[in-house]
């Protein structure tokens, strides 16, 4: 599903990676961990094509995306992978069913159809009762689900997640990645979530770590 062979990653003299091989299956849930400055949000950029390395492929789907065009590589992001940040990202003027629509607006889908998917993923997350709330009108736990939800309503083969949970308490931050996990499961995606957490990393099929 997704590949990167000795992957590096240079800011002038500084070595963000260096010689990253990563390989992801599917329905394979992967924890990513490693202490602070060791460049998992590097490394999940590059992957997630929204940077390109210093050396090294990315294969994404059977593609090299060193030979793709930027637009080919906007698509292939667009369509086929799922982004969930430690910072919920929503926008603040729409509320959480616009919000979870807007990935499938964006890719021209019918709105009708995109508000039902939408209210139909905030139901399963349990948010049935909060699809006309507007971020700052939700708790952290359910803005992170809502941003759960936007990241997979297109159904993405791949899930990157980028400490989650990292800004909730501990009792969220266990439903929070459970949640995750599930829907990822479920759904037959494979998924590389960064976490600080041993306990929940503990939680996914293997975990590969970074040192600093």
């Amino acid at each position: 599903m997704l590949s990167a062979a000795k992957l590096s990653k240079s800011i002038g003299s500084t070595d963000i990676l260096k010689n990253i091989d990563v390989a992801l299956q599917e329905n394979e849930t992967v924890a990513l961990t490693g202490p602070s400055g060791s460049g998992k949000t590097s490394l999940l950029h590059i992957l997630g094509l929204l940077d390109r390395p210093t050396t090294g492929t990315v294969n994404i789907l059977g593609a090299d995306t060193k030979a793709l065009t930027e637009k080919e590589r906007t698509t292939l992001r667009r369509d086929s992978m799922g982004f969930v940040y430690q910072f919920h990202h929503l926008l603040p003027n729409f509320d959480a069913l616009e919000n979870v629509a807007m990935p499938l607006l964006i890719q021209g889908k019918n709105k009708q159809k995109a508000y039902v998917a939408s209210e139909n993923l905030l139901k399963e997350v349990g948010l049935g009762h909060r699809l006309h709330h507007k971020a700052h009108q939700l708790s952290g736990g359910e803005q992170q689900r809502v941003a759960i939800a936007r990241a997979i309503i297109h159904q993405p083969k791949i899930l990157l997640a980028d400490e989650p949970t990292g800004n909730l308490d501990t009792k969220n931050s266990q439903h929070i990645f459970e949640l995750l996990i599930d829907l990822a499961r479920k759904r037959n995606m494979c998924a590389l979530i960064a976490t600080h957490n041993d306990v929940l990393a503990g939680q996914l099929d293997r975990v590969i770590t970074l040192s600093a």
